[in-house]
């Protein structure tokens, strides 16, 4: 049999590493669409806690066997400074204020927008919570209204498997939106939304009373933190 030619116009592949990029582009993508889709959700939630700083509300998730939560409180800050304090950053301001971030890494940067970021959070509940790892594809999104968004979820890195003395836990679609408040340039509405499968076999009621003290505590050392720590 005659062998054909090769084309001299062959199709053109794909190197694993450029799939794996466009592997994390599209997963973060889809993750800020289904932020837009929570934010723009208000059927179902159930109060669960509030104070003089924030609303918090839960429902089952989709995502997982566990629940969704969305916090609603007002920043005395602009968006730019809110998002200074917590986005995603290794030695940058979330590891000085947030309690429940021991320390954040950089995995891998996809693009200016969008990075892999390990988490690493200390044990919590008097160790009833063990220490755990997180590993997620987190993407920045602008609005034309001054609003920014933070999004991520949960994903496999080949430079970051599981690591002994830290219980890997998952996070499905999260993140949190500043809002420009009308009329006071000086506020921030901060809407988030924390949706974590924390493994580890831990009962429902420990986790759901964790969740709810612990993002209180967010926003409360939140806005300590935007007063102290940003110009």
């Amino acid at each position: 049999a005659t062998r054909r030619p090769p084309s001299p116009f062959p199709e053109p592949r794909l190197r694993p590493r450029q799939l794996a990029m466009e592997h994390y582009r599209e997963v973060a993508a889809r993750t800020a669409e289904k932020m837009q889709g929570y934010r723009e959700d208000l059927s179902g939630w159930r109060s669960c806690k509030r104070t003089n700083e924030i609303s918090i509300s839960w429902k089952p998730s989709t995502e997982f066997h566990g629940n969704i939560y969305k916090a609603e409180g007002i920043v005395p800050a602009k968006p730019e400074a809110v998002f200074e304090c917590i986005k995603p950053e290794a030695g940058g301001l979330r590891e000085k204020w947030d309690k429940n971030v021991k320390e954040l890494l950089i995995v891998e940067i996809i693009d200016k927008n969008i990075c892999v970021v390990r988490t690493i959070t200390p044990s919590a509940l008097m160790k009833i919570i063990s220490p755990r790892d997180f590993l997620d594809v987190v993407i920045t999104k602008r609005e034309e209204d001054g609003t920014i968004l933070s999004a991520a979820t949960n994903v496999e890195h080949p430079q970051c498997p599981p690591e002994p003395g830290y219980v890997r836990g998952r996070n499905y679609p999260c993140g949190c939106f500043c809002i420009p408040v009308p009329g006071d340039p000086s506020k921030t509405e901060l809407l988030s939304f924390f949706q974590s499968d924390l493994s580890g076999n831990l009962p429902h009621s420990i986790v759901d009373s964790f969740f709810a003290s612990s993002i209180a505590e967010f926003y409360s050392n939140l806005t300590k933190a935007v007063k102290t720590l940003v110009a």
